[in-house]
Parts: C-alpha cells; structure tokens; sequence
C-alpha cells in the first residue's frame, strides 16, 4: 500500500477555491501490487474483485473538480499496475488539480515515466524505508530497494519533481540519518515521515513498532536531521500527521512552525479525503474502512458523500468531550484533539487518545515514567484491519549510554547511504518483520 503521499503546495494559479473544505485527495485506483510490503495497511497484493471502470473514475474526477479539490496523489497498491493511471492522471491535470503519484518504484521504467511526464505528473514521491538490507526487508524483494532507487534517480532527471516518503520504526529510525544523505544526493526537495501504525501486516508484527518512549529519542533525532543535513541542502522536511505534537519541537520541526503553523487538530474529512478502488469514499485513506466509509462513488457524487455522510463529516466536529484517557486532560485537547484519529483509533480501538505524541512522552519523562503499548488483540488479517493495544505507565529506565535503540548516537550521526548496516544484530532485527 503505498499510502503515504508528500503534498508538495501547488503554484497560486492552481488555488481555486476551499470548496467544501476538501483541499486535498489520496486516491487509490487499484489495490494490485508488486511488492509484499511487511507494513501495508492495506495488505495489497491483487486488484479488488470490483474497481472503478475508467469511465467511473473520470466521473469521480469530474466530482473533486466541482468539489474546487486542489491536489491529488494516486497510489496503490502500486497505480501504475492499473493500465489507464495515466489516463485518470491526466484527467487530474485538465480539470484544474495537482496530481501527484505515490510509488514503490519497482516497476516504474522509463516508458511509464515518459508516460506521467505526457500525463502532466507534476510530482512523484518515491518510497524508501531504510538503507538496503533494511529496505527490502519490509518492502518483502531482494531488489527493492535498487528498484527504488533507479526510479528516484529516473525522476530527479526528468521534469517531474522527486520527493521521498519514509515508514520510521524500529528498523529504520536508526537509518534516518543514513538515508538523508541520500536524498541529498538524489535532489530530493521533500522528505515526508510517518510513523509505522498496526494497520493491515503491520498489525501482525507489533515488536516493529516505535514504543511512545521512543519519540524522546527520535524527535532530537530528526531535529538535528533537519538543522544539519535537510535545510542547508534546500530539502523541506514534511513530518506526517502521526509525528507530533506541540512543544519546542512544533516549532522546530513541522513545516512553517517557524512562520507559526502548528497542529490544529486531524483533517480527516475536512481538508482531505480518501478514496478507495472500489469507490468507497473515506475521511481519510488510511483509517479503518469499515468505520469510516460514508458511501461510494458508484452510488453518488463524492461531493454529496462527504457533505452528508457523519462517518465523514464528525471527524471535524469533534471537540475535547469526545478524548478519553490522557488526551483528555491534556493542556493542548482543545486544539489538538488526539491528534491523528487513523493512529488513535488502530492502537486504541477508537479515536480519541494517542499515545503516539511528544508532548505526552515529555510529561511522562518528567515524572520518571514512560507508557508501554502491549498488544491486546490480533488483527483478523483483512485489508485495513487492526487488532487492539493497550498502555501500560512504568519506571523510566535511566539511560547508561548515549544510544537509540540500542546504537551509539555517534554511529548513528556518521551513517552514510553506502554502509549496509551499523548493528551488529542486525540479522535478529529485521526478523522483526
């Protein structure tokens, strides 16, 4: 599932409007895949038995042009492996909106780049999970992570603009620095993070996982990244919805907090949508479609759906009476809201309280403790499943070494895209997948 999209603004004569509200889509033309991803929330592999005809996707198109709908990224499974991508996505173009391609990169030669060039492509962001062992590992082919990367380096050459989007757990949070050296050296111009989530197979390998006391390691981590490596090369670094929230690190670290932009709540519903191959129309494309469904495409506009379906449009509506747990009580629920309801709700059950969150660590740490996710419930094993977490508060264990996860800060900060790995245990690592 190649789900996460970097949103790269479009020029002002591109802006037409708020429309409904609805700014921005992520749309999944077909579940078809040629990868075996260990993270794919998803759990893409074959086409789903009933996808949107091109015809029905031109209607659908049509629907986020009236819908004054300014950017759309097409992802998969992996889009291209759907004959009429290119068809859809210049479509994209021709009415008006930004269209950008997610990929995995390992099919998409130079004949289907010439035909995204011909489309009117105006961006494609390349997955890369980590250096190359760690990269196929997760992304489940020994030639993945070359495959990517002769894709990457195929868009740099080309008119299309090239950006990269990175998966961060347990495996590849001590490859970030390794792997912004590599971007430096592809062109990158942006760089978005996500955490991993237990959706889909990635719910099957919880031990993959960031634990919410990681984020105390990872968000200096990625500051230094940001002020040492990505500015003074002219990279922007776009942390997910899931990487936050407040503090010093807001400022530092989300794009245009110097400028004063922070968090100001989950956008599910308001200013993106998610849509999927069969039509299904979501708040956002990654939460759970069975609870988030409003309607489909082939029963009526996507316009129409979003405005009167509550499983779409409550999300925004949402206030501090519906957090429970710590979000409830924190300094920040007014505006924050739980902040990302798809990881909320895959860990908790249910939206509202997200342990994934800096602040949260921070308060924590300052009392000596941390939280602990234990799983609870496997996931049933359908495509955008979860099983169920809960959090446990312990003693913070004092550190007795400078290291992440096990690794010296110093290897760590010295990694280059050439070294293969820095963990002596690297093999017993990746069988966390």
């Amino acid at each position: 599932m190649e789900r996460s999209a970097v949103r790269i603004e479009a020029p002002n004569e591109l802006v037409r409007g708020q429309g409904q509200g609805v700014r921005y889509a992520v749309w999944e033309i077909t579940l078809a895949c040629d990868l075996g991803c260990r993270h794919c929330g998803s759990r893409a592999g074959k086409a789903r038995p009933r996808e949107l005809s091109t015809e029905e996707c031109l209607k659908v198109v049509a629907d986020l042009a009236v819908m004054e709908v300014q950017e759309v990224t097409l992802i998969g499974g992996e889009a291209y492996l759907r004959e009429d991508w290119d068809q859809i996505a210049k479509a994209i173009g021709d009415a008006g909106m930004y269209c950008g391609i997610t990929t995995g990169g390992r099919g998409f030669d130079d004949a289907r780049l010439k035909r995204a060039i011909d489309a009117g492509v105006r961006v494609i962001s390349v997955s890369l999970d980590g250096l190359r062992e760690t990269h196929n590992a997760q992304r489940g082919t020994r030639d993945a992570f070359d495959n990517a990367l002769a894709t990457a380096r195929r868009v740099a050459a080309s008119p299309i603009q090239l950006a990269v989007n990175t998966q961060i757990n347990r495996l590849s949070m001590v490859e970030l620095v390794g792997l912004s050296e590599l971007l430096i050296e592809l062109g990158v111009k942006a760089w978005q993070l996500q955490l991993t989530v237990p959706m889909g197979r990635a719910a099957d390998r919880a031990d993959l996982l960031l634990q919410p006391y990681d984020l105390l390691d990872l968000f200096p981590l990625l500051d230094w990244i940001k002020r040492e490596k990505l500015t003074p090369n002219g990279i922007d670094m776009f942390p997910g919805n899931n990487i936050g929230y407040f503090g010093e690190y807001e400022e530092r670290l989300r794009y245009g907090g110097a400028a004063g932009t922070h968090w100001s709540g989950c956008k599910a519903g308001d200013g993106c949508i998610g849509i999927e191959s069969d039509g299904a129309v979501k708040a956002c494309p990654s939460l759970p479609t069975k609870q988030y469904t409003g309607g489909s495409a082939l029963e009526g506009d996507v316009g129409d759906i979003v405005r009167d379906s509550p499983q779409i449009n409550a999300i925004p509506k949402r206030s501090r009476d519906d957090l429970w747990g710590f979000c409830k009580t924190c300094y920040y629920g007014d505006v924050c809201k739980a902040g990302c309801n798809w990881t909320a709700h895959v860990l908790m059950g249910r939206p509202g309280n997200n342990p994934y969150c800096i602040h949260r660590a921070l308060e924590h740490e300052a009392q000596g403790l941390r939280e602990v996710l234990v799983r609870t419930k496997a996931a049933p094993g359908e495509p955008f499943d979860h099983g169920a977490f809960k959090t446990v508060t312990e003693p913070l264990e004092p550190k007795t070494d400078a290291a992440i996860l096990g690794v010296p800060v110093e290897s760590i900060l010295q990694l280059r895209p050439s070294d293969l790995s820095l963990r002596s245990d690297h093999t017993k690592r990746l069988r966390l997948i």
